[in-house]
Formats: C-alpha cells, structure tokens, sequence
C-alpha cells in the first residue's frame, strides 16, 4: 500500500468546489479545507505507487479549481 497527503492550493473562490470534488475520487479518503499556505490537504491512499501517482495527477491536478499541489509520500505507514 502507498499513501500521500497532497497539499492543494485552489484557484480564487473556487477551494469549497474542488475540496468537494476531490472528497469524491476513488482513493481520497480525505479531504479538508485549511487555513495557512494551502487550501485543501487530502490523504490518497493507494495499492502502490503508480496507483497513488495516477490519482494525483490524472484526476486531483486535473481538477477544476485546482491551481497547484505538492505531494507528500507517507514513507512510514502504521
């Protein structure tokens, strides 16, 4: 199993939408609007890292409202 928390800076007035959105793809399992240098912080898990990979760019990064990510690979799971 792969996971990642993926930082998620949202166009203006668009982050309430794209946390929606993103909350619903397959393998987010979650998705919070923060406050600070990011929008939204997810948490992706996956079966390993091509999958984790796959979610984040073909489906987060291509959302609508998201202008931006950055991805952290969980490198310890409990």
């Amino acid at each position: 199993m792969a996971a990642a928390y993926v930082l998620i800076n949202a166009t203006p007035g668009r982050a309430g939408a794209a946390r929606k959105h993103i909350a619903d793809i397959p393998g987010v399992t979650s998705a919070h609007a923060v406050t600070g240098a990011y929008d939204i912080i997810a948490y992706v898990e996956g079966s390993d890292i091509n999958e984790l990979g796959n979610t984040v760019v073909s489906q987060i990064q291509a959302s609508d409202g998201v202008a931006q990510t950055m991805t952290c690979v969980v490198v310890e799971l409990p």
